[in-house]
């Protein structure tokens, strides 16, 4: 089986998603967050799952078993948090402060922080992965697990310079992890 197609639509869909997360980062540096801003980011985060099937596709076979299971919890992480990132970006956003504080410190707020969680560990996991595997360029692959753990961590507190930077930082490193693997001419090899 080929998966060439859907490697490249990954790497695609990673540059897709770090324009989503850089472009409306560097934008709040300036503005503040914005519905515009939040909508991108928002729906943005769809594009993460194709992409870190890319990634992995593009070192697994140097990945091994912890690459495996590094992409495992990654994955999962990234459909968690990227519920998360929906909600906060195109849902809580238009809510007055104090309905979303009253939903935060209920079952919704255990949820959040779970969901972090998960995608840190995720996130750690993939990044030592994509350093261990050699098959990408170093600074991108650790950029990505120390970028994308202080977006999760910088999530509930309000929007900054700082912030702004990190998610620059996250873009750039997704979008160069992307570019990495989006000249892959050749078939991706299958395990037999």
């Amino acid at each position: 089986m080929d998966l060439t197609w859907f490697q490249r639509f990954g790497a695609v869909s990673g540059v897709v998603l770090g324009l989503s997360i850089g472009v409306p980062g560097a934008v709040e540096a300036f503005t503040g967050e914005t519905s515009a801003t939040s909508f991108a980011l928002g729906l943005g985060v769809a594009f993460s799952a194709p992409a870190v099937t890319a990634l992995y596709l593009h070192h697994r076979a140097t990945a091994g078993r912890f690459g495996a299971v590094a992409y495992a919890v990654n994955l999962l992480g990234l459909g968690l948090f990227t519920g998360v990132a929906f909600a906060l970006n195109l849902v809580l956003f238009y809510l007055d402060k104090s309905t979303v504080d009253s939903l935060l410190a209920g079952p919704t707020g255990s949820a959040v922080s779970i969901s972090a969680l998960v995608f840190v560990a995720g996130t750690v996991l993939f990044s030592v992965s994509m350093v261990r595997s050699g098959g990408f360029p170093k600074l991108p692959a650790v950029g990505y697990g120390v970028a994308l753990t202080l977006l999760a961590l910088l999530a509930p507190l309000p929007d900054s310079p700082a912030t702004s930077v990190v998610h620059v930082v996250a873009a750039v490193s997704i979008g160069w992890l992307s570019l990495a693997v989006l000249p892959a001419r050749r078939p991706v090899p299958v395990a037999a």
